[in-house]
């Protein structure tokens, strides 16, 4: 059977697994994605990876087209995602309605998860936040990085400390067993971040990945 071959940032996985039935029904092609950051799928595609459908942040889908990689008239945008604020499941919920709320917060943490910022959008996003909230020097010790946002807030769920916290794309949180969304991050530390598939310059199955985008745009 054909295979779609999909390389996708982490917190749009929700979006291709609720594409998946009605594409793979009409197409006889099942989806083979790979759900991570999103600068480590873009550097998979670089190093030579196949692909037929990127869903990376639109700058970096802008990026590609500009370099070549994806067919610039195949450009949707997915989704719209909100950077939040999660804790373990049965924690008591920190009040970061405010950017005072969220400094509190995370200077009472004992671990801080998120994803790597050399890799993912929320992990670059958050660690800026860490240095306008004046907080990066006071709790660099308790930073616990992850490759992805999944993988954060997979560590987060199972950590053995007092008072952990994290933040990564609001998908990410809402998917993982083991903890909760608090909030998205709050005025003036926020993000939203537009999700965008193209088809690659090099897809093998270019009419399924035009219906696959379709489906998955809104």
């Amino acid at each position: 059977m054909k295979s779609l071959r999909i390389l996708s940032g982490g917190a749009t996985q929700g979006v291709v697994e609720g594409a998946r039935a009605g594409f793979e029904k009409a197409n006889g092609c099942i989806i083979d994605g790979t759900f991570s950051a999103v600068g480590a799928m873009r550097d998979k595609l670089l190093a030579g990876d196949p692909a037929d459908v990127m869903i990376l942040s639109r700058a970096l889908i802008d990026e590609l087209a500009a370099s070549g990689h994806v067919v610039t008239g195949s450009i949707r945008d997915v989704a719209r995602v909100a950077t939040s604020v999660a804790v373990r499941t049965g924690d008591p919920l920190p009040d970061v309605a405010t950017a005072d709320g969220l400094r509190a917060a995370l200077a009472a943490a004992d671990e801080i998860h998120f994803p790597d910022p050399a890799l993912a959008t929320a992990g670059i996003h958050f660690a800026k936040v860490l240095t306008q909230l004046g907080l990066w020097d006071q709790v660099s010790d308790r930073l616990k990085l992850a490759p992805n946002g999944a993988t954060a807030m997979r560590a987060l769920a199972t950590s053995t400390s007092a008072h952990p916290i994290g933040s990564t794309q609001e998908t990410e949180i809402r998917s993982t067993q083991g903890v909760t969304l608090v909030a998205p991050l709050p005025p003036g530390c926020d993000l939203t971040t537009v999700y965008t598939a193209a088809i690659t310059t090099t897809a093998r199955q270019p009419k399924e990945a035009a219906d696959f985008i379709a489906r998955a745009a809104p």
